[in-house]
């Protein structure tokens, strides 16, 4: 143990969007029960890359006593996780043919029923968001769902975005003026199981508190192989 720098996360300030993961080459923050956390401290250089990406101000850097940084620890760690970045959606994976012995019935009819489809584009006052079940879903989700149409789009508004690419804070002051705006019947949140999709669901329940909308909310989580891992 060595006193040096280190970050600190504040839990009460982490939204858990996530972008402060692919911003540690290090690979030390991952997110944890819808927060960002340390995983080691010897994976973590001190240097504060992660602060400029956090956008609720919820890392700090603090001396204090801490296991010294460890570059052999943090090759090891990352080509464990298989990512350049620390973030496992930046990983180059290839899963071959896929073969099941379940055979689905696939419909060729787009469920799609509106445009635009993008979070930053839709108006508030579009008339389809009207008293909709609206899909909040991460923009890679279509392309690993293959029954994308079928099971997660049809009869729902989609409004399609990324945590990580797009401003967080955006997203939540849209959503929430279009809840305000609208009455939902229900809200649908689809993400992939990569760490920095997690934060849309605490994107869209911050929006639903902000707009005082009572709405029924779910999640879907597909795994990067379009396997539904939870909901």
């Amino acid at each position: 143990m060595t006193k040096r720098s280190v970050i600190r996360i504040d839990e009460e300030k982490c939204n858990g969007c996530g972008l402060c993961v692919p911003a540690c080459a290090e690979g030390a923050i991952e997110i944890r029960e819808g927060k960002a956390r340390l995983v080691s401290e010897k994976y973590c250089d001190g240097l504060g890359a992660c602060l400029g990406e956090c956008p609720q101000g919820a890392i700090s850097i603090e001396e204090r006593e801490a296991e010294a940084f460890d570059e052999k620890a943090v090759e090891s760690h990352l080509h464990r996780e298989a990512s350049h970045s620390g973030c496992p959606s930046a990983g180059v994976l290839e899963f071959g043919d896929s073969k099941s012995d379940v055979v689905e019935e696939v419909s060729l009819r787009s469920e799609l029923t509106h445009w635009p489809v993008q979070l930053k584009l839709v108006p508030p006052t579009a008339p389809y968001l009207k008293d909709a079940h609206l899909l909040v879903c991460a923009d890679c989700v279509p392309f690993v769902y293959a029954s994308f149409h079928q099971k997660l789009l049809k009869g729902r508004i989609v409004l399609m975005g990324c945590p990580m690419l797009d401003d967080p804070e955006f997203y939540v002051q849209k959503a929430t003026e279009i809840f305000k705006v609208n009455d939902p019947k229900s809200v649908t949140v689809a993400h992939v199981e990569v760490p920095c999709c997690f934060g849309l669901k605490r994107i869209v329940e911050e929006a639903l508190k902000k707009s005082g909308k009572d709405v029924p909310l779910k999640e879907v989580v597909v795994g990067i192989k379009g396997d539904l891992k939870s909901t």
